[in-house]
Order: structure tokens, then C-alpha cells, then sequence
């Protein structure tokens, strides 16, 4: 029997979590279900995409992932079945796969067409989990949907590159439990666009000249009080592959964490820039 996973944005206080559960096993007793995590910011696409991107990769090939995000049907947000990396996603077509898909691309795509025999407002319950089922069973995509091509482009989450000031214009991604700082400019890109040239990174009003391989490199592993360096702010490229900027040990509840002490939120610019000098204290993780 698949892995299920569910991603949303439902929280814990509520029913609808149980909800799902509770359908799942009515229909199938044997699942195997694994929530990713019920605390995405309500209806935040972006920020369900990036844990998305980091986390199915974890779970054994034909795992079925439930995406209850945003997940509401119209005209404009189609209900989409993805067969993509050996793995099945049930989700939205709001965008969010884009992000999922920028380096593999999908094997097949259904819109699922179930809906003429089930109205609701809670979709991921009573669409959802049928839909995940039946491809639990060894069911066909096509069965469920016409085939189509194409997906919604999350265009938003895309970093810009300015050649002629040589520069790399992104954005904050996504603000983790620590208060920690992702960006949206990847490590290849970086490289890319850098090509081991000196350079300069823009967050709010602090700037970077250094980006970390591990956290705890700020420290020079030599002294033997590493506590003198908590709080201490610095760039770092995460497991996910992505800059970040980071407070080292960060605790929300005393020394604070990127987002609060630099000021920095969803969508703010984060800009490198590079110089045509000496190659900067960085070497490439490979």
C-alpha cells in the first residue's frame, strides 16, 4: 500500500485534519498516512511549494501527496492529478506545482473531472481523498480526468537577473520555525550568474560579504564558548539549496531570528551584487 501525505494549511485546532484522516481509512484501512505539516500560512501557494519541493523526495516512489492549500474549486482554480518523479500529487491548480516541476517535468497531468457527482466545500475531503484512493489501488490518472498539458506558472517566485549591473534580484520565500530567512535565489544560480566573482548581498539595510557553508562556521570551530556568537546574523546556502539568511542558534522566544531582527518578510527584496575582483570567502558545496 502507497504512502499518503497531506500538506495544508488546516492547523490542529480544528476538525478538518481528523476529517481527512477518518475518510482516508474509511476507504482504505491498511493507509500509511504521513502529515507533512497543517501549519502553511493560510493560503500561502509559495510557501507550500518550497516545502513541497523539500520534502516529497523523502518518501518512497508512488507515494500520493494531498496538497489542501488554497484549495477551493472555480473556473480559475482547477482540481489537477500529477504523475511527476515517480510520486502523485492531488492538488490545486493554483500555481504551486510550478515550482515542484521547474526541474522535472510532470509524466502526466489530469484535471479531475469527479465533480458532477460530488458538490462541497471541502474539497481535500470529499474530492481529495477519493482521488487519492483510487490511485492508492493502482488506478489509472486517466480514469479520473481528461489529460491536459499544461499547469498554472507560479511567475512570482522567479528571481531576476539584471546583466547589465550584474546583479541577482530575489525575494523572501519562506520564514522557517526558527526565524530564519529563505530566499528564493538557488545555489546553481548564484554560481551561474557569480562565476567566483567578489560580491556583496542586500537584505533590508544589512549587508553580506560572506556566505557560510554550515552555521556553525561563524564560530571558527576553535572557541570553546560558542555561546558568544548567538544572535550573530549571517548567509548561509540551506540543505534545500537555497540562501539564506540566518541568525545563528536562534531562539524567537529570546535572541530573535533573521526575519524579526532584520525586518525582513515574505516577498521582501534580497539583492546580490557582483564585482569584478578577487574570488569571495566561499567555496561551493558540491
Amino acid at each position: 500500500m502507497s504512502f499518503i501525505t497531506l500538506t495544508s494549511d488546516f492547523g490542529t485546532k480544528d476538525h478538518f485534519v481528523g476529517a481527512v484522516k477518518g475518510a482516508i481509512y474509511s476507504e482504505l484501512a491498511d493507509a500509511k498516512i504521513v502529515d507533512i505539516t497543517h501549519e502553511i500560512s493560510p493560503f500561502n501557494i509559495t510557501e507550500t511549494a518550497y516545502i513541497l519541493k523539500n520534502s516529497y523526495k523523502s518518501f518512497p516512489k508512488g507515494t500520493i501527496h494531498i496538497v489542501g492549500v488554497d484549495s477551493e474549486l472555480s473556473a480559475d482554480n482547477k482540481h489537477i492529478a500529477i504523475s511527476l518523479d515517480d510520486h502523485f500529487f492531488v492538488c490545486p491548480d493554483n500555481g504551486l506545482i510550478s515550482m515542484i516541476a521547474s526541474e522535472i517535468q510532470p509524466t502526466k497531468i489530469v484535471e479531475i473531472n469527479i465533480h458532477d457527482r460530488v458538490e462541497s466545500s471541502f474539497p481535500v475531503l470529499d474530492v481529495f481523498v477519493k482521488v487519492a484512493c483510487f490511485i492508492a489501488r493502482g488506478g489509472n490518472l486517466t480514469v479520473i480526468g481528461k489529460e491536459i498539458k499544461e499547469y498554472k506558472k507560479l511567475i512570482e517566485i522567479q528571481p531576476k537577473v539584471n546583466q547589465e549591473q550584474n546583479q541577482i534580484i530575489g525575494g523572501v520565500l519562506y520564514i522557517d520555525n526558527y526565524g530564519n530567512v529563505i530566499t528564493n535565489i538557488s545555489r546553481k544560480m548564484f554560481n551561474d550568474i557569480g562565476k567566483g566573482r567578489t560580491y556583496k548581498i542586500n537584505a533590508s539595510r544589512y549587508t553580506f560579504t560572506k556566505i557560510y557553508n554550515k552555521y556553525n562556521e561563524i564560530t571558527d570551530n576553535n572557541s570553546t564558548d560558542t555561546m558568544q556568537f548567538d544572535g550573530n546574523k549571517l548567509a548561509i546556502f540551506n540543505s534545500a539549496g537555497f540562501l539564506e539568511i540566518a541568525v545563528y542558534r536562534s531562539n524567537l522566544k529570546t535572541v530573535g531570528g533573521a526575519s524579526t531582527l532584520l525586518g525582513l518578510e515574505y516577498r521582501d527584496p534580497v539583492i546580490v551584487e557582483f564585482f569584478m575582483e578577487s574570488k569571495p570567502e566561499y567555496s561551493s558545496l558540491n
